[in-house]
This record gives C-alpha cells, sequence and structure tokens, in this order.
C-alpha cells in the first residue's frame, strides 16, 4: 500500500511530463493493481462460485462437491497414516522390550554360569541402550513439536532501522 501511495505520489508529480494517453495507461495500471486480491482456500470466492454458476448451471455444486471430496480423502488418507504409525510404534516397543529382556536374561544366565563380569557387563549395556533410545526418542519429538509450533505461529516482523 505504501508503495502504491508513492507510486501516486510520483506520478502527480511527473504528471506535467506525461502525455494525456501515458497518463490514462498510468491510471489504468494503478486501479488495476488496486482490484487484484489473493484467495487461498479449496473453493473459490463467492462471487468468483457465482460466475461459474451463470457460465455453466451447477458448476458451483460440482466444485463444492469436489472440494467436498478431496477433504473426505484427504482425511481418510491422514487416519490410515496415523493408524499405520501407531501399529508400527506397538511394533517396535514390543520388539524392543524382546530384545532387552533377552539381552537382561543372557547376562544373568552368564553371571550363573560363573563369568559375572560378563554377565554384569551385558545387563549394564542393555539397560544403557534403553536408556539412550528412550533419551534419544524424547530429545527428537521436543525438537518435532518446537519445529511444528514455530511453523504455526506466524513470524513477527522485525523492526528495521
Amino acid at each position: 500500500m505504501l508503495s502504491a501511495t508513492m507510486n501516486s505520489a510520483k506520478l502527480t508529480a511527473n504528471e506535467f511530463l506525461l502525455s494525456p494517453e501515458e497518463r490514462r495507461e498510468a491510471a489504468t495500471i494503478m486501479q488495476a493493481a488496486i482490484q487484484i486480491s489473493r484467495f487461498t482456500g479449496p473453493l473459490p470466492r463467492p462471487e468468483e462460485l457465482a460466475k461459474y454458476e451463470q457460465i455453466l448451471p451447477g458448476a458451483a455444486d460440482r466444485i463444492i462437491r469436489m472440494a467436498e471430496q478431496q477433504s473426505t480423502h484427504r482425511r481418510s488418507l491422514e487416519a490410515v497414516v496415523i493408524g499405520g504409525n501407531a501399529t508400527t510404534q506397538k511394533w517396535g516397543l514390543a520388539c524392543a522390550f524382546i530384545i532387552a529382556m533377552s539381552a537382561i536374561w543372557g547376562g544373568i544366565w552368564i553371571s550363573l554360569k560363573g563369568m559375572s563380569g560378563t554377565g554384569l557387563t551385558a545387563i549394564i549395556v542393555a539397560l544403557v541402550a534403553l536408556v539412550s533410545v528412550f533419551v534419544y526418542g524424547k530429545s527428537g519429538q521436543k525438537k518435532e513439536l518446537a519445529k511444528k509450533s514455530e511453523e504455526l505461529v506466524p513470524n513477527q516482523p522485525q523492526d528495521q532501522p
């Protein structure tokens, strides 16, 4: 908006240097710049939707139905992905539990066979691995959550000197 004001000020200051045809062209360009608007979303603006309906009766209903179908499809895909992720996490936990318990029981068995140092090492390594995976996973979740939260909150404009 500021640049449009500056351009109009420049035009006013320089209008004596422009021919009448150039003034009309400049006014048309300024008017076009003012009329440009931006709209995002799955559906066109209501005015545009009405124009589609005028051109082809039933087109507005088809466009709305198409947007609804796309939204339903997107939600069903998201449900499949979320369900798959939950299943993968459950299997991961089960496998990790089996591996950890095998390592711990193996360490206990080795200790009972008379190699207490080796058995204790096996138990400690299994526990350290479990704890480190848990800590690493939690830090990754925190980073991902912070990144998503940063994406949701728009950046504040910086003061410029």
